[in-house]
């Protein structure tokens, strides 16, 4: 299917998307953010709960534009993860989670310069706090998989260049009021806490990043992907 029905959820109602006006900090650096549900982008649009926002509906026709999809079969969570250690702001803490960072960065690489889109995880607050688990060694790379996709975040889409814009349509917008949807966000990722709090423990037969730092596990191991 060419055309991808897609929303972004904001405090104004956006018709011509302008990178200018986006972070360089975010997941995948420098883009415009969208997800394709609805009810995601309305909570997204609600930062607090005095502030209503909205869900800006478009179409994006995906006919010569590169993607990326991180998230496809063949990639590993890891890949992922160097993306967004490259690009967002994480306090580590530790030298063990610093140094497993690095080790990240420099040994599952992704060079975005060649897409106009990318799609991937969304990283979330509650998030965060499991990938810190991860480059500390706590979590396992099954379980930083599984962790993922608690709270039922879904993938967001990226676009990154003028052409991804060019190649988006407006098409209209749904009310997102914050005395709805802005307890919505904040329940959902209490309960993505509560899941991962109540999941596995100790994973005896996983992987951490220390296996991998130390060569016990090669970098190119299938059960990675």
């Amino acid at each position: 299917e060419a055309l991808m029905e897609l929303w972004h959820g904001s405090t104004m109602i956006v018709r011509h998307p302008d990178l200018s006006f986006c972070r360089e900090s975010n997941d995948y650096g420098r883009a415009f953010y969208m997800t394709e549900h609805l009810e995601l982008a309305r909570e997204w649009a609600c930062r607090c709960e005095e502030i209503d926002g909205v869900a800006n509906r478009y179409e994006l026709d995906l006919e010569d534009l590169a993607v990326l999809d991180l998230d496809a079969g063949a990639r590993s969570v890891l890949e992922w993860l160097s993306v967004l250690l490259t690009h967002r702001v994480v306090n580590l803490g530790s030298p063990v989670a610093l140094e497993a960072a690095e080790w990240i960065r420099e040994n599952y690489p992704v060079d975005l310069s060649g897409y106009d889109v990318i799609c991937g995880y969304r990283a979330d607050d509650s998030y965060f706090s499991f990938v810190r688990q991860f480059v500390s060694n706590s979590l396992s790379v099954e379980q930083l998989s599984w962790a993922m996709r608690l709270g039922g975040l879904g993938r967001q889409v990226a676009l990154r260049t003028p052409r991804a814009l060019e190649s988006l349509e407006y098409v209209d917008f749904e009310p997102a009021p914050a005395r709805s949807f802005y307890p919505r966000r904040k329940r959902r990722d209490l309960e993505a806490r509560k899941a991962f709090s109540e999941g596995p423990g100790f994973d005896p037969e996983g992987i951490y990043v220390l296996d991998l730092i130390s060569g016990r596990v090669g970098k190119d191991d299938e059960r990675l992907r």
